[in-house]
């Protein structure tokens, strides 16, 4: 590899020639050799709108040449058209402001300015004018986690909605066995399974809107402790104006700046709010699991579809793949929020330690959630097909279902009905004719499973 001479602060360095970024980059480079995994291409590009938005404020505000900012701007968009991820290395496991990253940034976008004013264009001077990593970075993990919300999660999300509420209207008729603690319970409807879901992502839904609107307060402007020393007054809602314009999300100046540069509360408000959905999700996989276990030794109400073999040693095995794939999603998730958790405790003083963790559970978080979503709608919702036939059966040998005589006979008399039915494996119908004084017709009537899940009082 072909090398040149970089000078920073620190002395010089060897950085590879093709690079674009500079000497800070390559000491970090050089030092955070830890993971081999980098920040997610979503952090970078919310980087590289802040620099393009930070160049224009600070054009509009009179502190930086028009052909430099405009340089800058262009330099920005190349990068977020075509982000060229081999010019941002950096290890997730770096210095805890993110300072190595936002660095990395600058130093990439001065080189190609540079390169197109023909004369010097400083990552420092004029790239990071007016701001710090303390309230970059902060900023970008805010940006990045909004976009990544409003771009992914919340559309595959309602489109996960949408294919429920397709499935209501194809099978939300059938009526099926209910289950509490895994035993047999009074009779419930498809839809009413399926809406019961649905309610389920809504409410999920509304908490990740709602986390997505603080989201949008930045701390951009506080710059290195919060006081916003080195800015403009007017910088933090000059900047705010610009990067709204370019992202069409509606961003603005946190109400403090000591708050949103010290703590992470927003993130892992939000983190929260996508650990919840992961919750939901993982009731409803082990739900479809449950239902569609078998094919002859479980419940087998459902049939998933056959999307692959299951098995390198049973042949003709398939399993629920798609479900399992988004349990594990879901681990995934509840474990990020577990780090996040920690690492939003890590705010010591005036700035929060852990940022770059933050940045990248949260955004991985994100798009597992939103892939998931997606294929859990496509590739097992959509698809799954209803076991009618074992449905019937399970439904009219079930003995809860006399639950619906109490109001008329007793629960005592009840239950001596449900404990014979069930030893002599013979429908409750038949037995109830045997121990009280309704007619088969009345007791039809009684014990029809589609009428037992309207609830209601049958004395």
């Amino acid at each position: 590899m072909n090398y040149r001479t970089e000078r920073d602060s620190m002395g010089e360095l060897q950085v590879p020639a093709q690079a674009l970024y500079q000497a800070q980059t390559q000491r970090a480079v050089q030092n955070f050799q830890l993971s081999g995994q980098t920040l997610p291409a979503d952090f970078i590009r919310a980087l590289l709108h802040i620099k393009k938005a930070a160049a224009a404020a600070n054009l509009q505000l009179g502190l930086l040449e028009a052909d430099i900012s405009q340089a800058i701007a262009q330099a920005a968009d190349a990068q977020l058209a075509s982000t060229d991820m081999q010019q941002y290395p950096l290890d997730i496991f770096q210095t805890g402001s993110g300072t190595s990253s936002n660095m990395n940034v600058n130093e990439v976008l001065a080189t190609l300015a540079s390169r197109q004013l023909g004369h010097s264009v400083h990552p420092n001077d004029h790239v990071n004018l007016g701001q710090s990593s303390n309230d970059t970075i902060p900023s970008a993990i805010h940006v990045s986690a909004a976009i990544a919300l409003q771009q992914q999660l919340l559309p595959a999300l309602q489109h996960l909605q949408r294919i429920l509420q397709s499935k209501n209207q194809q099978i939300g008729h059938i009526v099926k066995t209910g289950r509490t603690h895994l035993m047999d319970a009074m009779p419930v409807s498809f839809g009413q399974v399926l809406a019961g879901w649905q309610a389920q992502l809504a409410q999920a839904e509304q908490h990740i809107q709602q986390q997505q609107r603080q989201l949008l307060a930045l701390a951009q402007g506080g710059t290195a402790v919060g006081s916003g020393i080195n800015a403009d007054p007017g910088f933090a809602a000059a900047f705010c104006r610009q990067l709204s314009d370019n992202t069409g999300l509606a961003f603005r100046p946190a109400d403090n700046f000591f708050s949103a540069i010290g703590s992470q509360d927003t993130a892992v408000a939000t983190s929260g709010a996508l650990k919840t959905l992961a919750v939901s999700l993982m009731k409803i996989t082990s739900d479809l699991r449950w239902m569609n276990s078998g094919p002859l030794a479980g419940l087998g109400e459902i049939e998933l579809p056959a999307l692959q073999p299951g098995s390198s040693i049973m042949p003709g095995k398939v399993n629920p793949v798609i479900p399992e794939a988004l349990a594990m999603i879901c681990a995934q998730v509840i474990g990020n929020d577990s780090s996040i958790t920690l690492a939003g405790q890590s705010g010591n003083f005036e700035l929060n330690v852990m940022l770059p963790l933050i940045a990248n559970n949260l955004l991985q978080s994100i798009a597992l959630l939103a892939n998931g979503c997606t294929a859990l709608a496509d590739q097992a919702i959509s698809g799954f097909t209803v076991r009618q036939d074992n449905i019937s059966k399970a439904l009219a040998r079930n003995p809860i279902l006399v639950t619906a005589l109490n109001p008329l006979i007793g629960y005592a008399k009840a239950a001596e009905i449900a404990k014979q039915a069930y030893q002599q494996q013979r429908p409750v119908l038949e037995v109830a004719l045997e121990h009280t004084h309704y007619s088969r017709a009345e007791l039809e009537q009684l014990l029809d499973p589609a009428r037992l899940t309207q609830g209601g009082n049958a004395g």
